[in-house]
């Protein structure tokens, strides 16, 4: 007999579990888009994205998803046949590459792993080789959500800087931005983009782009540029320019939400929150590996994402496990893709989540690993408990 009447719960790397608070700053009449409100609206916004990317440079706001904000970020930077380089670490790094392809740009991966992140000393190599600086920018992800990598941003821009290469860094922080930390000017990132839907705690369709001064002046001779997405235009005086049209005045209204209770909670305590429930489900997961039909799929733990862990199956279907725990228990778990189609699942702990959350999670995931005799470690749930008593603690009122 199923028990999994009740509130369902989203454990799927985007889109996430979206804050009653947020919904409900989503259930207001429309106004007109030259309202004072609106204008103040949107230049708050703006404004506070600077303080979510950490950055000093322009912030921008397009009515798309994630690979909008990828195309975004290329078309301004870019120019028909430019040569980029691609730092693959699963599927998405790839994915903004393909992007930049079917516009004309010259894309070359650097093949890497779907199980380690990126290594900068093999950045640093190549990009001594392009004695000619032929290549232009450099695209990576901070956190891969098939793979479950994480990449060291700040050690791939001082491989760009030991190269003595001046190519545009450019990075993907959609599974990262609000859940780890993400400095765009103290790391020296050029281009940064994200999207709503994930550790921003907003429903899909908003997608938003950093750049700095340098991003700035490439930005004059780009000839891939387009009126929608165009930096330039966007910076313009009219409220009705900076939309390019009308504003998504409801996403507005509910990032508008979000964002205040990110800055209520802190920057840096929504990074140790995701450190310690990551921490949590990681130590279930190694509990569970004991009986060898569970693994990791990212072999060292520093790499390991703060949002997301996919794990891999042996001997047993994936799909088995995530349509126990979706019938029995009401938790819809992601599937693996790209190289990992139909070899595991994946466990998000991003966005609005908390120890219930993710301990509910881990709970039905043992209940469907007993349930269906799956070998496996006992006390997983109980592992990733004592992770969280030994290492959370109260926050004290100052």
């Amino acid at each position: 007999m199923s028990v999994a009447n009740g509130r369902a719960l989203l454990a799927i790397p985007g889109p996430t579990n979206i804050p009653d608070r947020v919904l409900q700053a989503m259930m207001r009449p429309a106004e007109e888009l030259n309202d004072p409100g609106m204008i103040a609206l949107t230049d708050g916004l703006l404004g506070d994205l600077k303080r979510v990317f950490r950055t000093k440079g322009q912030t921008f706001i397009y009515a798309a998803n994630g690979h909008g904000g990828w195309e975004a970020a290329l078309t301004n930077v870019l120019s028909r046949g430019d040569k980029v380089l691609v730092l693959a670490s699963g599927r998405f790094a790839i994915g903004w590459g393909e992007m930049a392809r079917f516009m004309g740009v010259d894309v070359e991966v650097m093949t890497g792993s779907w199980r380690a992140s990126v290594d900068p000393a093999a950045v640093a190599e190549r990009l001594r080789r392009d004695t000619g600086h032929a290549i232009k920018a450099v695209l990576v992800v901070q956190i891969d959500t098939a793979s479950g990598v994480a990449n060291d941003i700040p050690a791939i821009r001082k491989a760009i800087d030991a190269a003595g290469h001046p190519a545009l860094f450019m990075v993907d922080g959609v599974a990262s931005v609000a859940c780890m930390p993400f400095e765009m000017d103290d790391w020296g990132i050029d281009v940064a983009m994200s999207a709503a839907q994930k550790g921003l705690m907003t429903p899909p369709g908003l997608a938003f782009v950093a750049a700095n001064d340098k991003a700035m002046r490439v930005h004059q001779s780009a000839d891939l540029k387009t009126l929608y997405w165009d930096w330039t235009s966007r910076l313009g005086e009219m409220h009705y320019l900076k939309h390019c049209g009308t504003p998504p005045e409801h996403l507005l209204f509910a990032l508008r939400a979000a964002l205040d209770m990110i800055f209520e909670e802190g920057l840096e305590a929504i990074w140790h929150r995701h450190a310690l429930l990551a921490g949590a489900t990681h130590a279930a997961v190694s509990r569970w590996a004991e009986g060898g039909a569970l693994s990791f799929n990212v072999v060292e733990p520093a790499q390991r994402a703060v949002s997301v862990t996919p794990v891999l199956t042996h001997g047993v279907e994936a799909s088995a496990i995530t349509d126990y725990v979706q019938a029995v228990c009401g938790v819809t778990l992601g599937a693996a893709i790209g190289d990992l189609t139909g070899k595991g699942f994946r466990i998000a702990h991003m966005g609005h989540v908390n120890a219930p959350m993710v301990l509910g999670t881990l709970g039905a995931l043992e209940m469907a690993l007993q349930a269906l005799d799956v070998s496996h470690g006992a006390g997983g749930v109980a592992a990733a408990i004592a992770h969280l008593g030994q290492n959370a603690s109260p926050v004290r009122a100052v």
